[in-house]
């Protein structure tokens, strides 16, 4: 029983409720006290346990009730947890009825064939042929093939009914692996179809994989968030603060019940983002796009900036407005149009190069195509003095800068950090650098 509930929890996470060690403890815990005789109390029991808000507590019930739902061979459902070893024969429990020994084996031969890693509906069949070889399938098709050859009437028979049994039993088989797929190879999929959008080219995107492509964005920035917040939350701890300590201390009898830390100020970082929505990059455009607006999710001040000809502070729109919306007026606004990065650094200069300092860092996001015009190195050499870091992440791939009217390679030589950054796989990994080498703590 201890496996069947560690089944379910695992079937839990892939149905996205979050089970910490600690919660699976009070889960075994739990059981322990209200056992698995009575199906509501148990429900209660887990789910109070292990849901924390209203949405996981709708995917609790819909696991739960599929998890345990135990009506292979009999069309009832049986008690949470029901499961006994079979010791007759697949033979004699089809010829016996013998349906909830047919059940207990079923269940017991999915676990030895691994029917809970199930990862593809394509794997059915084959899970499904798995429980059944387990259970015996192959000594029954050979009695049935034996009684052929000795022919007669109560041969025959025999045939009809084993043949019988034996149809009834992939049709069980099918529906037991239909609910592990639902249980775990939906979830599996997903993950699996996100891995592949994740390592695939931002600019071969397909629209309709767009919304997929926004909640993988929206999952890297708070794993970002959730990893940056940590380093800040351990530096301000500090050294040991002796004699603070000891005078907070003398109002509870020498007692050092408030302890004082030496804290180093921490400067807050700056961010500053300059993103191309060109008609250069307009594959690329919307998720560098959604990428910026994420951005503001994981540092505490980011002023975002998008170019084409011109260049525009989009701080109000990210701001104010939902993601779609955002990156809609955006490019409304100054999207789709011939690159000219002089005339953008030239707007940057005016508007905001002043206040650039060494706690400021600078994240370009672009292809350094600037349709043969000025590059204005002298305005990027000033921003590279100015800033702690200045980072530029490219879709291209680096054997194409310098090519045609790329002016990448001159404009790498201004920054801390010039990289192709042309998957979310990527750009995770770049972001995540430079949240932990670039930003001051």
């Amino acid at each position: 029983m201890q496996r069947t509930l560690g089944d379910f929890l695992g079937a839990l996470r892939a149905s996205e409720v979050r089970v910490s060690p600690a919660e699976a403890i009070d889960a075994h815990r739990a059981v322990a006290e209200v056992g698995y005789g009575e199906r509501a109390l148990l429900k209660d029991a887990l789910c109070v346990t292990l849901a924390k808000s209203p949405d996981e507590v709708g995917r609790f019930d819909a696991c739960f009730e599929l998890f345990f739902r135990r009506d292979e061979f009999t069309g009832e459902v049986l008690s949470a947890g029901e499961t006994e070893d079979a010791g007759p024969s697949l033979e004699e429990m089809l010829e016996g009825g013998d349906g909830a020994g047919l059940a207990a084996a079923m269940e017991a031969a999915a676990t030895r064939a691994g029917a809970g890693d199930i990862r593809l509906n394509t794997q059915r069949a084959l899970i499904a042929r798995r429980i059944l070889d387990d259970m015996g399938l192959r000594d029954l098709e050979g009695r049935i093939a034996d009684l052929r050859e000795t022919g007669g009437q109560d041969a025959e028979s025999a045939v009809g009914r084993l043949a019988a049994g034996r149809a009834r039993l992939f049709a069980e088989a099918n529906r037991f692996v239909e609910r592990q797929a639902q249980l775990y190879a939906g979830e599996n999929g997903r993950r699996m179809r996100e891995a592949i959008l994740a390592g695939q080219r931002l600019t071969a995107i397909e629209p309709e994989d767009f919304r997929a492509m926004e909640a993988l964005v929206r999952r890297i920035a708070r794993r970002l968030a959730s990893r940056y917040s940590r380093k800040r939350h351990r530096a301000r701890k500090g050294r040991l603060d002796v004699r603070r300590t000891i005078r907070r201390s003398m109002g509870y009898g020498g007692v050092p019940f408030e302890i004082a830390w030496k804290t180093t100020a921490i400067d807050k970082p700056k961010i500053v983002a300059i993103c191309d929505v060109s008609r250069s990059v307009a594959g690329a455009a919307r998720f560098l796009l959604l990428f910026l607006y994420s951005l503001g999710e994981v540092v505490e001040r980011l002023d975002a900036y998008a170019f084409s000809d011109r260049l525009i502070c989009v701080n109000d729109v990210l701001a104010d407005e939902t993601v779609d919306d955002a990156i809609a007026l955006i490019l409304g606004r100054i999207g789709f149009r011939p690159t000219d990065y002089g005339r953008a650094l030239e707007d940057f200069r005016a508007m905001t190069l002043a206040t650039l300092d060494r706690r400021t860092t600078v994240i370009v996001l672009g292809d350094g195509r600037s349709n043969h015009a000025d590059p204005r190195l002298d305005l990027m050499g000033e921003i590279s003095a100015r800033a702690r870091a200045v980072i530029w992440l490219n879709p291209e791939p680096r054997t194409y800068w310098g090519q045609g009217d790329s002016r990448m390679d001159a404009y790498a030589r201004f920054c801390h950090v010039a990289r192709t950054c042309n998957t979310l796989n990527g750009l995770e990994r770049i972001v995540e650098e430079v949240l932990r080498t670039y930003l001051p703590r």
